[in-house]
Order: C-alpha cells, then sequence, then structure tokens
C-alpha cells in the first residue's frame, strides 16, 4: 500500500492539490450544466437576529496555534441558517435537478476511515495518509457510496451527506438559493445565546451521564464503543437541538464556512460582520465530527477551528447552510 504525501488536518485528511490553482473548482464534466441560481426558499430555517457575542476562546482545552483566542466582541446582522446539515436526501434531489457530479466523482476516489472499509475493498486501496495512516484512500469512494462502490446510503437517507468538497456544497448553495455561513455566523449560531460555554449546551460533555453529540469513545483510531449510538454519521435531528434550534453542531460532520483560513488574520481584521482573510489556501471547517476524540482532536469545541483545501473530501465533511436576512 503507498502513503499519500498529504498534511493531516484534524481529523480529515486533503489531497495534494488536485486542481492547478487551489480554491478554483475542478474542472466540471461536459456533460454537467452550469448550476443554475436559485431562490432561496426561507421555510424551515431559523431566524437569527445577530447583534454582539463574545467569539473565540482562551480556554486551556483549545489550540491557540489553530487561532482559537483571543476572545473578542464581534458583532452580526441578521441573518438566516439551517437547523441541520444538508442530507443525503436533500443532496439527492439536488443531483438529479442537475447532472451535478461532485468532486470525488470527478477524482475517482475519496478518503475513509479504515475501519468503514470492507475486506475485499481494502485490498484494493489507493494508499495511506502518512502521520494519520487511519485515512484510506478508496477508489469509487463519493457521497452515495460512502465506503466505497460496495457500500450505499439506502439506510441513511436523513444522514448528514458526506465526501462532500467546498466547491461541491457551494454548488449546492448556488442552486438552492443559500450560501455557507461565515465563520462568525457559524460560532454564533452554534453558541444558542450561551456566553462562552465550552460547548453548546454548556460545559459538561455529558451532562447527568448523557450522551449530547456524536463523538468517539473508546481508543482512537483502533476501538470505538459507540456508546453514544453511533460509529459513524448519525441522523441530522439526532440528540437534543442548542438553544437556538440547531442540531448536531458538535461532532457528526465537520461543517465548511465560507471564510478561508488563517490562525492570525481575525487578530487584527474588523469585528463587524467578519467575512475572513481576502485569500487563502485552505477553508474553515467547523463542529468536529464523529471521529473527534479528546486524547486526539479534541475540536468538538464551539470555539475550535480546522481547515482544508477546497477540493477535499473525506467520509466525516459535510455543510450546512445559510441564508442573507
Amino acid at each position: 500500500m503507498n502513503e499519500f504525501n498529504v498534511i493531516p488536518t484534524c481529523c480529515s485528511a486533503r489531497r495534494e492539490g488536485g486542481n492547478a490553482q487551489v480554491g478554483e473548482p475542478a474542472a466540471a464534466s461536459p456533460a454537467v450544466p452550469e448550476i443554475a441560481a436559485g431562490q432561496a426558499s426561507k421555510e424551515g430555517m431559523i431566524y437569527l437576529s445577530g447583534g454582539e457575542f463574545l467569539m473565540g476562546t482562551d480556554d486551556g482545552e483549545g489550540f491557540p496555534a489553530d487561532g482559537e483566542g483571543p476572545v473578542r466582541s464581534v458583532t452580526l446582522k441578521p441573518f438566516y441558517i439551517d437547523p441541520c446539515t444538508v442530507t443525503n436526501e436533500e443532496f439527492s434531489r439536488f443531483v438529479e435537478a442537475t447532472g451535478y457530479v461532485t468532486e470525488a466523482e470527478t477524482f475517482g476516489w475519496s478518503f475513509v476511515f479504515h475501519l468503514f472499509v470492507s475486506p475485499e475493498t481494502a485490498e484494493k486501496v489507493r494508499g495511506s495518509v502518512q502521520q494519520t495512516p487511519w485515512w484510506l484512500g478508496v477508489d469509487g469512494a463519493y457521497w452515495k457510496c460512502p465506503e466505497g462502490p460496495d457500500s450505499n446510503i439506502d439506510d441513511r437517507m436523513d444522514h448528514p451527506v458526506i465526501h462532500i468538497s467546498f466547491n461541491d456544497a457551494m454548488a449546492y448553495c448556488k442552486w438552492s438559493g443559500k450560501r455557507l455561513p461565515t465563520e462568525a455566523e457559524w460560532e454564533f449560531a452554534a453558541r444558542g445565546g450561551l456566553v462562552q460555554r465550552r460547548y453548546p449546551w454548556g460545559d459538561e460533555l455529558k451532562p447527568n451521564g448523557e450522551h449530547y453529540c456524536n463523538i468517539w469513545q473508546g481508543k482512537f483510531p483502533e476501538k470505538n464503543n459507540a456508546s453514544d449510538g453511533y460509529a459513524g454519521t448519525a441522523p441530522v435531528r439526532s440528540f437534543y437541538p442548542n438553544g437556538y434550534g440547531l442540531y448536531n453542531v458538535s461532532g457528526n460532520v465537520w461543517e465548511w464556512c465560507s471564510d478561508w483560513f488563517s490562525p492570525t488574520y481575525h487578530i487584527q481584521a474588523t469585528r463587524e460582520n467578519p467575512v475572513g482573510p481576502p485569500k487563502g489556501e485552505n477553508r474553515v471547517l467547523r463542529g468536529g465530527s464523529y471521529l473527534c476524540h479528546k486524547s486526539y482532536c479534541n475540536r468538538y469545541r464551539v470555539a475550535a477551528r480546522s481547515k482544508n483545501t477546497p477540493d477535499s473530501s473525506t467520509g466525516n465533511i459535510g455543510f450546512r447552510c445559510a441564508a442573507d436576512a
């Protein structure tokens, strides 16, 4: 088995730069029509009036090198956000309507967590990721066959769509008339009205011993006890919503935000409706995933950040949509 010479990014993996220019969409298949811009329906979305909140953290459990701090006062204008990440059912409707081909399909492969790969598929993987060998490059893995050609989503239509690149998410947003949330909007919404709490529900991971999110339990990366009920993705309305009605903003799947990633740009940038740096190599990911564990990736906290290239896709990356008010 070969090893990909790629940089591990927290609990996801990134391509070496499959596009000629990082940040530009992969070349579309000639059979794929240009995505027409849709008109957003606000039905089912959550209206948030914006205002001032404390973004970031100086918590000792945080990762200063990621740019989680300093804590700063940020002001946002009103916006809408979906209560859940986009599901397989919703993404299926998009593909049926447009003929869209995801980047994982264009490249012909995507990253799959090693415990989810069947013995037959494991014999044919193209390689693993250096430093994070639990990520395998699996031919034929994409949103509809998330563990490879011998898998399907027939019983996961209410689960978050995965193997979605930033560019794929942008195409869906254009079709639906929505957009990705900014990083500041995402954190404002994820906090659910709580001030400087570690999680969307407070500071304790398991209040009264109860699971409030879908993350790893056990010894990462070999044994997941799945005591929260899920070894992989969970239905998008699993667990309790936060104070604003958002589900699974901690764990389940990483969620793309619209900002370019920088660990320092926000320190001197505007604190009013910030949109991130004007350019970069990686886009922001928020929320953590079902693979996060305190021993390795304690990034299911609401202030935690990660990043990946816009053309990267893995079995734990999805997205939720926002819209202007």
